[in-house]
């Protein structure tokens, strides 16, 4: 192996690693994702230090330009990483010194240990607002796919049998809701994240008077009331991953609404729901059998989630026995971070795609929703109103339904006699607790899955989302 660069080796060296230490301790394989924010931190650095007397206008300009021209190359593709400087900052830091003799004076007053924490933070913070707008994606195809559907009725489940009527749109109503904490969630880890951490050397800061204010306001780390955010302890900086850890819980809970989402697709487009069709385009087909439709982005999108939730898990344990302040072990954190990020970010977006080229099969719908033993509580209900207390009404309806099944009837089909040889409490009207439309306007109380109620939630999130 060549000798190493002096940018990277110290002078307590005599030599470079051995050719299996070098392939083992690099991490520019998976960290050169941070180059970008590797380079906005670097020209923030430098203006701090032409600000503080350590460069001169002109050592400033050619830093600055040689900084940018390495960032045209690597967008382009036409800068050539070198494994044996490492990382990403080596890399950069190398050809900006091979080009720019005063790019050696850069890493005054900086480690890597709070550079890579300034470049992680950058980088989780522009992925918290991409994966907001990939959520908020998400939301308008559920709330769209409610709209064109929003007179469906299917049945609600528990413990996966039918129990009582919703409109299809407030059942991917919940999901909108379970999606808008997801966003709450990743926005108070954002005011965590967006704390600039550069200044805070290797650990102990530095005896230069470095104006880490400077930097933090040039670099967006400034809350929603104009002020600096900063960290406040040299060592906590540079060894503090809980704003990654945070992100990695988010996402992977994320990751679990997802799940459950396409779990209720999945089991939808089967033929045994037959309740929706998903276009050809979102579906595979299979080696064996010409029939098969298989929903596989959804099956992805449920089984990807054990990764993300792995990811959280790995990041958990990696930081449990870590003694302040920087250890090579936090090299591990990057390759779990990218992956939860890339995942939940292609997951949500391929789900929004494949719910806007879904469509309903309405009559299906209509015909699961028309089973009358999804309003037996109604009935229940409708005994209540009478005078009789639930637990009661709930025992006398349970009974009718025995009625219906021994004699092989729908419950809507029993006669008024029948029903008061039950309970004699039964009137006349009992019968009309059956008619569907009547009962779903009947659900008016706030978040109930009443006509109105779900028309106003529509057109709330339709707003909200626009």
């Amino acid at each position: 192996m060549s000798k190493k660069s002096p940018v990277s080796r110290s002078g307590r060296f005599t030599g470079g690693p051995a050719a299996e230490v070098a392939k083992f301790t690099e991490s520019i394989s998976f960290d050169w994702r941070l180059w970008k924010h590797d380079i906005l931190g670097s020209l923030a650095h430098a203006a701090m230090l032409h600000k503080i007397g350590v460069l001169k206008k002109t050592e400033l300009v050619a830093i600055s330009k040689g900084l940018n021209q390495i960032h045209k190359e690597i967008a382009a593709g036409q800068f050539k990483w070198k494994a044996e400087l490492e990382d990403v900052h080596m890399n950069i830091e190398a050809e900006l010194t091979q080009r720019v003799p005063a790019g050696a004076k850069l890493h005054t007053a900086r480690s890597r240990n709070d550079q890579v924490a300034l470049d992680v933070r950058l980088w989780v913070r522009d992925e918290i607002t991409a994966l907001l707008g990939e959520i908020a994606g998400l939301q308008r195809a559920l709330v769209s796919l409610g709209e064109k559907n929003a007179d469906v009725i299917i049945p609600g489940y528990t413990h996966l049998q039918r129990a009582q009527p919703v409109y299809l749109a407030h059942h991917l109503l919940a999901y909108v809701e379970m999606l808008e904490r997801d966003c709450e969630r990743l926005w108070d880890c954002h005011s965590r994240v967006n704390v600039c951490p550069l200044g805070s050397g290797a650990i102990a800061g530095s005896t230069l008077p470095l104006k880490r204010e400077l930097v933090a306001k040039l670099l967006g780390f400034v809350n929603a009331s104009g002020q600096i955010q900063l960290t406040q302890n040299s060592m906590d900086a540079v060894s503090d991953r809980d704003f990654m850890i945070e992100f990695a819980a988010a996402a992977a809970l994320l990751a679990v609404h997802i799940s459950r989402l396409a779990e209720d697709v999945i089991l939808w487009v089967s033929a045994e729901f037959n309740y929706i069709k998903i276009a050809d385009a979102y579906t595979t087909g299979s080696s064996l059998m010409p029939q098969k439709k298989n929903p596989d982005i959804a099956e992805l999108a449920r089984g990807k989630t054990g990764r993300v939730v792995g990811n959280l898990m790995a990041l958990l344990t990696l930081l449990k026995g870590l003694p302040m302040t920087y250890n090579r072990d936090l090299q591990e954190d990057k390759e779990r971070l990218f992956d939860t990020a890339d995942t939940v970010r292609a997951t949500t977006r391929l789900m929004a795609a494949m719910l806007n080229h879904t469509k309903v099969n309405k009559p299906v719908c209509a015909a699961a929703a028309a089973d009358p033993a999804l309003l037996a509580t109604d009935l229940a209900d409708y005994l209540v109103k009478k005078g009789m207390p639930f637990r009661q009404a709930h025992h006398v309806v349970g009974a009718v339904v025995a009625l219906a099944e021994k004699t092989g009837k729908p419950l809507n089909q029993l006669k008024l006699a029948e029903l008061q040889d039950v309970n004699p409490t039964f009137g006349r009207d009992a019968l009309g607790v059956f008619n569907l439309k009547t009962a779903m306007a009947k659900r008016n109380i706030t978040g109930a899955p009443g006509t109105k109620e779900v028309a106003k939630q529509l057109a709330r999130w339709r707003e909200q989302l626009s």
